[in-house]
């Protein structure tokens, strides 16, 4: 931090350099591209791969709003596929019937945490010369196989937020890719569309990383599989110690190692549970709320209720239970004591 500061390398610069290094590596990428938000991380990466008004992006419903909102920022539209019920990631099964003409990405979802089932979706896409965009937001070192997620499709795009598995001292976010083009692109679309200093070659944005973002991000990246570790301990105690609770758990799949972002459960009696929660002073917390086409910003689309039940259904049930690194067992047994006095 003090050089940072001794150099006044406040934005990009060289810590931010050693880490983009340093995460391609972890990812198992040629580039890594940082920019100031995961939103901004899908954002240029859609624009990078040039798409543009008129095309189509499919995604999911259940995931934060951004994953949508990046899609319409580079001028397209976002279309919608279910999820799976014990997931909540892409149901694939509906995915072909979600392509048109104007179809040009899919940007799967890992949510939780959970790589999405990917594939098949890239057969899906290369079946139909469509481009897959990663949201890996919050799947920070989870795998697919023998590959971590962010270096299976075209492009991965991660977020920094503080709360996540690997989270800044604010705002931050990432482009992973082994394309050299989209990594070149990316680069001037962060800096105001500029390949060197006061030479702009296309109008771009001011989406570049601090230098103190990067110095943090570069001290905890070597402490990140461990906290994963830790992430997943937790949930497998949670799995055993939910046993003969009458909640549902979200599913893990064979094909991959998941991170746990979030632990969630599901219930109809969610808001008697929260009560509990309340009352002991447990942490509460819903991700997400209202699924991403009944937002009022999305009514254009004329999308009701009914439009994708599965999502909307998860909707009204799901709660996150407290999971973190430094959760104790202790806190563990509160929260599910808590759960089960609940649903009594």
């Amino acid at each position: 931090m003090a050089t940072i500061v001794d150099e006044t390398a406040f934005v990009l610069g060289p810590a931010v350099d050693k880490f983009e290094k340093a995460f391609a590596t972890f990812i198992g990428t040629k580039h890594c591209v940082t920019v100031n938000s995961g939103t901004a991380a899908l954002h240029l990466a859609l624009l990078g791969l040039g798409i543009a008004p008129g095309d189509e992006i499919i995604t999911v419903p259940s995931s934060f709003f951004a994953t949508a909102e990046a899609i319409s920022l580079a001028g397209a539209r976002p279309v919608f596929v279910d999820v799976e019920r014990d997931t909540l990631n892409m149901d694939v099964s509906k995915l072909e019937r979600a392509i048109t003409p104007r179809t040009r990405a899919i940007v799967p979802v890992h949510l939780f945490g959970q790589s999405a089932d990917l594939t098949p979706i890239q057969a899906i896409a290369d079946a139909h010369k469509l481009v897959v965009v990663e949201d890996a937001c919050q799947a920070h070192g989870a795998t697919y196989g023998t590959k971590r997620v962010g270096s299976i499709g075209r492009a991965g795009c991660f977020s920094f937020y503080p709360g996540k598995n690997l989270g800044a001292f604010g705002e931050g976010g990432a482009v992973t890719t082994d394309d050299d083009a989209l990594a070149a692109s990316i680069r001037r679309l962060r800096d105001h569309g500029s390949p060197e200093k006061y030479l702009h070659s296309v109008v771009g944005f001011n989406a570049r990383l601090e230098g103190i973002q990067g110095a943090v991000l570069g001290v905890k990246l070597p402490y990140l599989e461990g906290w994963n570790a830790k992430r997943r301990s937790h949930a497998a105690r949670y799995r055993e110690l939910l046993k003969g609770v009458d909640v549902e758990l979200m599913a893990e799949r064979s094909y991959g190692t998941p991170v746990y972002h979030l632990f969630v459960a599901r219930s109809p009696k969610r808001d008697a549970i929260f009560k509990v929660f309340a009352d002991r002073g447990i942490a509460r917390a819903i991700h997400y709320p209202k699924p991403i086409h009944l937002q009022e910003a999305y009514a254009g689309l004329g999308l009701g209720v009914g439009s994708f039940p599965v999502a909307e259904a998860a909707a009204n049930e799901i709660l996150s239970l407290p999971l973190y690194p430094e959760l104790t067992s202790d806190q563990q047994q509160q929260v599910v004591d808590a759960l089960a006095t609940a649903l009594r």
